[in-house]
Order: structure tokens, then C-alpha cells, then sequence
């Protein structure tokens, strides 16, 4: 499998922010959004090739009690699912990070972290436009995606408005409770994260959703690999 990059580091987003991680980070992705902060594995992916073993020598010689399989789009990957079953029978806790528009039959994790991608992630004045338009919104494959696994909803704000279009996201699938649901500022700077953390965590409160800062981006700013 493509692999753009393994690294330690912590969790952050989500309810495991702050925990020590082992990040995958996967090389491809079927969506080109705007606000990307991973340019590297999907406008112009790159990566290196790392078979089953290599990978799960990684994990066992990391100290870090969870792994996050995350990309680009992990479940591209054929072997995804046989890394995140290899990776709990080695004792960690495992989160796979997709945005909620690829099925993968096989697929255990302890936290499914689906990020289903709005309106504001299509880009503008590119061939991609109409192709991640027509990709972006799966709600049934997230229901096939969330009845084998815990799992939450990671919706990326970047406009108060962005709201409105979660909620009409949510009544698509009226089975998914606001517990799961978190809302998160779209930034890719410490200084976009401050500009939108108070009105996105208000616009949370209000509408009975959970608030994820990018603890990530707090500390470390827009540096790739930690």
C-alpha cells in the first residue's frame, strides 16, 4: 500500500484528543477539497510503498497505546481492513479517519471518525469541481459504515451558515444521534483556528452537538508530521 507518511503524535480531534497516537497516513483519496491540509496524499499524492509486516513492526515497536488509520481516503486501500484487525490483536485502540464515501465490508475499528464533506470542501475553478461534487454526499454508505462500528460525525465549519447543511446532512439519516455529531472549524493555521473556535463551539452548544477544537493546530500550527 501507498503510504504518505507514519509518525507519532497526539489525537486532535474528536473525544480522544490529547491521547498519544501512531498516525498511518495513507497516500490517495477519490475527493480534491479545497481546504485540504493534506495536499500530499490527494492533489498530488506521494507516498511509499509499506507491506502488511513493515506496518505492523511499526505499531509493535510504538509505545503509543492507539493507532489512527487516516489518509487521503484510507478505505482505498484493499488491505485497510486486515491492518486494523492486525493492529487491535497487538493491543491498541484503533480510529479510521474516512470521509464517509467508500464502503469496506470487513472493516473493525474501535472509533469509525467520519468526516462527510459539505458543500464548502468543493473546489472552485478546477476539472475536480464536478467530480468531488458528485462524490461528496454518501449518506448510504455512511449507514453501511456505522452499523459495524462506534462511530462519530466530524463536520467541517467554516461559515456560520455551514449549519444549516448539517442539518439537513443529519435528516438524511435520522437514526444518528447528536451525541456523535461534532463540529470543528475549518483551519489549517493556528490563526484561522482562533479566528472561528468561539462562534463554532456556540453554534455546537445551540444545537445540542459536541465541539472539537484541532489540538493538532493549536500546538503545532500548519507543520506536516507530528
Amino acid at each position: 500500500m501507498q503510504v504518505a507518511e507514519v509518525f507519532e503524535s497526539i489525537q486532535g480531534e474528536g473525544p480522544w484528543a490529547g491521547t498519544q497516537s501512531l498516525f498511518i497516513r495513507t497516500s490517495g483519496c477519490n475527493l480534491r477539497c479545497s481546504f485540504c491540509d493534506t495536499p500530499y496524499t490527494s492533489w498530488k499524492p506521494e507516498g511509499t510503498a509499506w507491506n502488511l509486516d513493515q506496518l505492523l513492526r511499526r505499531v509493535s515497536e510504538s509505545n503509543a497505546p492507539d493507532v489512527v488509520l487516516t489518509g487521503g481516503e484510507p478505505l482505498l486501500v484493499p488491505e485497510l481492513p486486515a491492518l486494523a484487525i492486525s493492529c487491535r490483536s497487538l493491543g491498541k485502540r484503533v480510529t479510521v479517519e474516512t470521509a464517509g464515501t467508500v464502503h469496506a465490508d470487513e472493516l473493525q475499528c474501535d472509533l469509525l471518525a467520519i468526516s462527510p464533506k459539505l458543500a464548502n470542501s468543493t473546489p472552485h475553478k478546477s476539472h475536480w469541481s464536478q467530480r468531488h461534487e458528485s462524490a461528496r454526499f454518501r449518506p448510504e454508505i455512511v449507514q453501511q459504515l456505522i452499523a459495524r462500528n462506534p462511530f462519530i460525525l466530524k463536520f467541517v465549519i467554516d461559515e456560520p451558515d455551514d449549519v444549516d447543511e448539517v442539518l439537513l446532512w443529519l435528516a438524511e439519516v435520522p437514526a444518528i444521534p447528536r451525541s456523535t455529531v461534532w463540529l470543528m472549524p475549518q483551519a489549517r493555521t493556528r490563526a484561522q483556528l482562533h479566528q472561528k473556535t468561539d462562534w463554532v463551539r456556540e453554534i455546537a452548544r445551540q444545537h445540542n452537538f459536541n465541539f472539537s477544537t484541532r489540538l493538532h493546530v493549536e500546538i503545532y500550527d500548519d507543520r506536516r508530521g507530528i
